[in-house]
């Protein structure tokens, strides 16, 4: 939050905290029109995975669970 301020106090309008499940972030577009997102580390990826398993399964957001069937048949698998 503390860049936040920052981008606030160069007049810039930057949105609040939005929770991204594996992260947070903040949006802001500058003078030019460029959109630009900071992204924190936290709570990071094995919040609900244990590290040795990241990228085994196909985790979901929440808002997309009821898709899971379909998103199955239609990704192609990672090797």
């Amino acid at each position: 939050m503390q860049f936040r301020e920052k981008v606030e106090s160069h007049g810039l309008d930057i949105t609040g905290k939005i929770d991204r499940h594996y992260f947070f972030s903040l949006y802001f577009r500058e003078s030019g029109g460029v959109i630009f997102e900071l992204a924190s580390n936290n709570p990071g990826f094995t919040v609900d995975e244990p590290l040795n398993e990241l990228g085994t399964h196909l985790k979901l957001p929440s808002q997309y669970e009821y898709m899971r069937d379909q998103l199955e048949h239609t990704l192609i698998p990672l090797k």
